[in-house]
């Protein structure tokens, strides 16, 4: 079953790829669990799949610490900069729910951030830090000591109640992670192509035969998901 072979694979720190849907994105996501990306992966990411490195954060525990919505940051800011007021994401062609788009960090070991292993570090390090046993007091000023924004990681806070009103990357990948029972952040990059667009659906598939990386599809994952819950009753996320 190709969700099983892709929880295996997310639990050995490997990747995976995952398309949405035919009527959202048409995009598949390079994807991995933050919590073992290397430099080798986000090289790997950056040359085979070219698109945005971008970091999940679980709805509820962004909130708990304060890591908002950019949508949030700018909207409020209207005020001072009316330009941000005017430029409001309310005509995404591909969504109706509210943009995951949170802010960007860099881990303060860093120098500029943008290096593989500079952004590696960000990424296993926030992994580290954000899911710490602790109160969200404490890992909110934890992620000021240790991390820096704006940065080069983007980071996504997934939509509440996962896969219950937005289907996007952000979700599908999150739901990934719980199913596969590792730390629930993941880190996506999208497939493009050579031809200035983004990876074909088909091409997509033919990569990941040709690497032995599980590939899966948006609808696989909301039945696997809608199990998983079955299963789980007293999960909330």
């Amino acid at each position: 079953m190709s969700i099983e072979k892709a929880l295996d694979a997310i639990r050995k720190g490997q990747v995976i790829l995952i398309y949405d849907f035919d009527d959202r994105e048409k995009e598949s996501d390079m994807t991995v669990a933050s919590q073992f990306v290397t430099h080798d992966i986000i090289r790997q990411m950056r040359q085979d799949a070219g698109g945005l490195l971008c970091t999940t954060t679980p709805y509820r525990l962004a909130k708990a610490v304060g890591l908002p919505y950019l949508s949030d940051v700018f909207w409020d800011a209207r005020e001072k900069y009316p330009v941000l007021g005017l430029m409001a994401p309310t005509d995404i062609p591909y969504d109706n729910t509210k943009s995951s788009f949170g802010i960007t960090i860099n881990h303060r070991d860093t120098y500029t951030g943008i290096p593989d292993c500079d952004r590696a570090l960000t990424i296993s390090e926030y992994a580290k830090t954000i899911f710490q046993d602790k109160p969200a007091d404490e890992v909110a000023k934890d992620l000021g000591t240790y991390f820096r924004a704006p940065g080069h990681v983007h980071l996504l806070n997934s939509s509440e109640h996962i896969l219950s009103n937005r289907h996007g990357h952000t979700e599908l990948a999150s739901a990934m992670m719980y199913m596969a029972g590792v730390l629930p952040s993941a880190t996506i990059c999208e497939m493009m192509g050579d031809d200035g667009h983004s990876e074909k659906k088909e091409d997509c598939i033919a990569y990941a035969e040709k690497k032995g990386i599980p590939f899966v599809t948006g609808e696989e994952v909301i039945s696997a998901w809608n199990d998983f819950k079955k299963q789980h009753p007293e999960l909330d996320v």
